[in-house]
């Protein structure tokens, strides 16, 4: 039985998705195979991935038609493939409205009577569970449940207050601020400002330090909640490839941007790293324009290869408008939801006022918690490294033996492959992938402007023992875009 979706009483749409905003979102949807399915699969991708959000009117069977330049037979079949998994309502006066199912996802292949399939090599299992290779999101160290047992033992000592600490508790500053000294960068802790995750710090950033209808640069690919964060602050974002400084400094000079976002330390998603003359240069953009440059150093822990950042990013710690964010959602576990700033205590500050409209503080348990990781994180990491690195090898090897034709390199660090299909199909891929109960990240979906159509995102999070079911519906959907 397909999922259950919304009842149409309550799937009131809130918003409007135009057809110019429909092909956009789409991109290159269609590669081969029936192309209703493939306009459902693309749909439903999107919805899943959040760039669709649920409780949205798509346009009309006739307009979308029109705009794809298809068939209305093909539209009205898609939206009748979404309605069947769940994914949308209709309603009279309000069209076809995107829901998410009540019950988990579970795909099923078209039946011999829905439409013609070329080739039967198409046809995927008839009913399975979604796999999810898109999210880089490791389960938790082991030793996350000591650290909250220690952690409750000192919870009283905070009880008799108000539980807010806007800028943190003072522990974790402290540890924080040790954590970046002994890596080489003097830091007080008044130069650390705890946030409900790195996501949130970037926020606050994009907020506080960018300037609505002005321009901000990122690499190209990057982290794309990143660049999500910018637009939604109202920056008009500029790519430039990972490590090409000379591009970055062209490209600040030429917008006058006030806000740079890089990731220097195992790049999301490219799994590359800045070396020291690298920096050098980055700092030296940011003193020659008076820009703020924020690098992302989540991903700084996890170096499986041993060869470690050359330097913290922001070097020596002089000058202010080199500012880091950091996290435990990828060293110890993404639930802990606890990230930092590290900046000048005057931009501190700022931060600190700005986040009050938010969500005012961090909470004090998971704060407690990460200051036992960060003091167990010599004995922690290891264990941590170990375990992607088995993972990413794996995956490497599996993918490269059954698609010889990609280009798969293998990280030095983080927890994703950056794969070249050496053709534009990535967003036709990863559609196909829904339809095969697989979620994968196509390229254009790490760059600001919907470049990069040929690579798509496999993150090795997932326990190896999916993978040879992985490596089946990617290859199935491979062979549907493909043929």
């Amino acid at each position: 039985m397909p999922p259950t979706a919304a009842p149409p009483a309550r799937a009131t749409a809130v918003r409007h998705l135009s057809v110019p905003a429909t092909t956009r979102l789409l991109g290159d949807w269609h590669a081969g195979g029936p192309a209703y399915v493939a306009l459902a699969d693309a749909l439903r991708a999107a919805l899943l991935a959040g760039t669709l959000p649920a409780l949205t009117r798509l346009p009309s069977e006739r307009d979308l038609a029109r705009g794809l330049g298809v068939s209305r037979t093909t539209t009205s079949a898609a939206y009748a493939r979404l309605r069947e998994h769940g994914f949308a309502a209709s309603q009279v006066g309000s069209g076809t409205v995107t829901v998410l199912p009540r019950t988990p996802v579970r795909t099923r292949t078209p039946a011999a009577g829905d439409a013609p399939v070329p080739d039967r090599r198409l046809a995927g299992p008839v009913d399975h569970e979604t796999i999810d290779m898109s999210q880089a999101t490791p389960s938790a160290t082991r030793a996350l449940h000591g650290a909250y047992s220690r952690a409750l033992e000192t919870l009283p000592a905070y009880l008799d207050g108000g539980g807010y600490a806007h800028l943190g508790i003072d522990p974790l500053r402290a540890a924080i601020a040790d954590r970046y000294t002994r890596r080489g960068l003097p830091t007080d802790p008044d130069q650390v400002l705890v946030t409900t995750g790195a996501q949130q710090a970037i926020s606050l950033l994009a907020a506080t330090v960018g300037r609505r209808g002005e321009h901000a640069v990122v690499e190209s690919p990057t982290y794309f909640h990143a660049v999500d964060a910018l637009q939604r602050a109202g920056s008009r974002v500029v790519g430039v490839p990972p490590g090409d400084v000379d591009a970055l400094d062209s490209a600040v000079r030429r917008t006058r941007a006030r806000l740079v976002y890089l990731v220097p330390d195992v790049h999301n998603p490219t799994g590359s790293t800045l070396d020291l003359d690298q920096r050098r240069q980055v700092a030296a953009v940011a003193a020659r324009h008076d820009v703020t440059v924020v690098g992302d150093e989540t991903l700084t822990d996890l170096d499986l290869d041993g060869s470690g950042a050359p330097a913290p990013f922001a070097l020596d710690g002089a000058d202010p408008r080199l500012v880091t964010v950091g996290s435990a959602s990828k060293s110890f576990w993404g639930g802990l939801r606890v990230g930092w700033v590290r900046a000048d205590a005057q931009l501190v500050g700022r931060l600190a006022q700005v986040r009050q409209a938010q969500d005012i503080a961090t909470p004090v348990l998971e704060q407690l918690a990460v200051v036992e990781l960060l003091g167990g994180r010599e004995q922690i990491l290891p264990e941590r490294r170990d375990a992607l690195r088995a993972r990413r090898d794996e995956l490497v090897d599996l993918v490269r033996r059954r698609f010889a034709s990609w280009e798969v390199p293998s990280p030095s660090g983080g927890m994703c492959l950056w794969v070249s299909l050496r053709r534009p199909v990535a967003t036709a891929l990863a559609a196909a992938a829904v339809g095969e109960g697989l979620r994968i990240a196509p390229g254009p979906r790490f760059t600001p402007d919907g470049s990069h159509r040929d690579r798509i995102r496999l993150t090795y999070t997932a326990p190896p023992e999916t993978y040879p079911e992985v490596l089946d519906r990617l290859e199935r959907a491979w062979l549907r875009v493909t043929s």
